[in-house]
Order: C-alpha cells, then structure tokens, then sequence
C-alpha cells in the first residue's frame, strides 16, 4: 500500500509547487486521478498521455516553465527523462512497479510492498485529496475495483448504483454510473480542443447531477459531448455483442475511422461473455491497436510469448492488457495466442 506518510509526502510536494504539470494517463483512472489532485492543489496544467512518455515530456515541461511534475497512472518512466529533469517528479502508478530512481524523483506503487496490491492510481489520489468521491468512485470503478466507501457513496448519490455491488461491470454496464463513466471516458475522445475544453469543464463541476440531470451549462456541455460520442459507441458496441464464436478467444476488429473505444468494449464484452478471452482491435494506419481482457487465465506472459520476433509491444495487468502489433504481424499474434490459451487452458 501507499503509506500516510507517503501521501503526506505528496500533498506538501503539491502544497509547495506553484505552477505544477499533471501528465495523465487517457482512460478514466488517469483523467479522475488528476481531477482529484488538480481540485486539491487548485493549480497547475493538465495533459491527457497516449502511449508512453518520450523525451518531448523535458520540452513541454521547459515550455509550461512547471516546477512540479506529477505523473498518474503510467506504467513505464525512462531514466534518460528523469535524469534531464530539475523539478520534484511525483509518479503514482499501479502498474508493475520499475526501478527508475533519482533523488528528485518520488515514486509511488502499492505494488512495491504488495504485488497483489494493485488499486487504481484514482484510488490513491483520493487518499491524498479526501474530497470528490464522486469523481473517485468513477476512476476506480471504471478500472474494475471495488473500494470500501460504496455505502457511503450510495448515501450521498443515491440511485446511480446497484444496492448491491458485487461486480463492477453491473456499475459501467447495468446501472444508471455507466453514462457517467462514459461521460468521463468520452470527454478524452473527439477532436482536440473538444478534449481539452471537456477536461477543463470536468475540474469545474461540482456533482454528478450537473451532468446526469444536466442542471448547469457545464453539466450540459459534458452531456452533449457524451450523447454524441454514445451514439457510435453503442452501434460499435452492438456489432460487437453480434460476434459469434466457439473459440476461447473473441475477436473483433474495427476501423480508425471510429474513435477509439477499445478499452471500454472489451471491458463490456469481457463482463458479458466472462467464458470468453476478449480482444477488441482498433486498425490504425499499418498497426493494430488492441485491449484484451480475460477472467481468469493470466495475459501478460501470453503476451509476450505471442509478440516474440514481431513488431509490437505489449503488457499491462494480470486480466487487462493492451497492446499494439504491426498490421502485418497481426495474423501471426492473433494465432500464436489463441494455441497460447488453449495450452494454458489444459495446464
């Protein structure tokens, strides 16, 4: 776990700062991490991530003239960047923990006592900020944790989720919170200044109901960005809930025409088909860019197996990974790792 003392560490690193830089992850964990630590320090910048951070990171941080670099929910940080930095670096991830180090550079894993420990990066922001539990209850959840303040939660916004949670797809895809999770998720997809715009309106809002019941203009300009983007995603999502298949692994593959929603449909379809190993793919000029989930059979190392020899990367948690092979060695990955599973089903 993170410690208290720890994350006293990080509110007076934050306290300190006057013109601090929020480098986030773009899935919900990410965007509700910096939302809760931005509207407890109430300064800075923040720019949503893709991908992992290269060394334009030194230029943009030169630009902003920033003295604190806080990094949420990011798996991998180069030495080379952290050695050419000259500002505090705070770095809260939940990922597999790395051995970057400087003295300039905090880093904050549970998984560094506790491998299994691996609660959302939201999770922990919240713990230093002890404010917005709406907005962490959307980080959390939408990254498939449960955490012990459902009740309270409930109380104070009744009605968004099921009385009894036992699952968190029954919270993103049964209940009345998953339009909120969407509208989180969404408000990081569009064009750009879309995006932006979304991002800031969300440091501003002050309650769920600004958005679900569109009581302000804020809340309504969330929404609208919401509605417009769900429109596409619930026909993508039903194309895939059509595919069919006796093969442990389901595929389904869809063009860069689309904004990308493969995280959140292979999260719906894994919670759908829990029999299933899901891989939802994203064609994106000569890559495809995939999210694959599974109940139970462990990913990265098939993975990996599978990416051996071949153009791409890929990784991430025991049930939840991402990665990203070129078009033409996909046909390759996708058949080594469907003779994967099924050796790891018969062991």
């Amino acid at each position: 776990m993170i410690t208290e003392k720890e994350l006293q560490e990080i509110r007076t690193l934050l306290n300190n700062a006057q013109n601090p830089l929020f480098l986030f992850d773009d899935d919900q964990d990410g965007l509700c991490s910096f939302l809760l630590l931005w509207r407890y320090a109430q300064k800075g910048k923040g720019i949503a991530s893709k991908g992992h951070l290269e060394e334009h990171v030194i230029a943009k941080i030169q630009e902003e003239r920033a003295d604190l670099l806080i990094i949420l929910d990011k798996a991998t940080l180069k030495q080379e960047i952290v050695d050419g930095l000259h500002i505090p670096i705070i770095h809260i991830d939940h990922h597999h923990p790395i051995d970057t180090s400087a003295p300039h550079y905090h880093y904050y894993n549970p998984r560094k006592e506790n491998d299994a420990d691996s609660r959302p990066t939201s999770y922990w922001s919240y713990q230093v900020a002890q404010q917005d539990l709406w907005i962490a209850m959307v980080g959390i959840i939408s990254d498939w944790y449960i955490p012990e303040y459902v009740d309270e939660f409930n109380k104070a916004y009744p009605g968004l989720l099921p009385e009894k949670l036992s699952h968190p797809g029954e919270a993103l895809f049964d209940a009345e919170f998953g339009k909120l999770a969407r509208a989180f998720a969404f408000s990081l997809k569009g064009k750009s200044n879309e995006s932006k715009q979304c991002i800031k309106v969300l440091t501003r809002i002050e309650s769920p109901w600004e958005i679900l019941r569109q009581e302000t203009a804020r809340g309504k300009f969330i929404y609208k960005h919401y509605e417009k983007l769900e429109k596409s995603y619930q026909k993508l999502r039903q194309e895939a809930l059509d595919v069919k298949t006796k093969e442990k692994v389901l595929l389904f593959t869809y063009p860069a025409t689309q904004d990308s929603f493969t995280s959140l449909l292979s999260n719906e379809l894994i919670y759908r088909r829990r029999d299933k190993i899901i891989i939802v793919g994203r064609v994106k000029d000569d890559r495809v860019i995939m999210s694959i989930r599974s109940s139970e059979i462990k990913l990265p190392q098939l993975i990996h197996t599978a990416l051996e020899g071949l153009t791409g990367y890929g990784g991430g948690h025991y049930l939840a990974c991402g990665a990203n092979v070129k078009q033409e060695d996909f046909g390759t990955f996708i058949t080594r790792f469907k003779k994967l599973v099924a050796e790891a089903k018969e062991k």
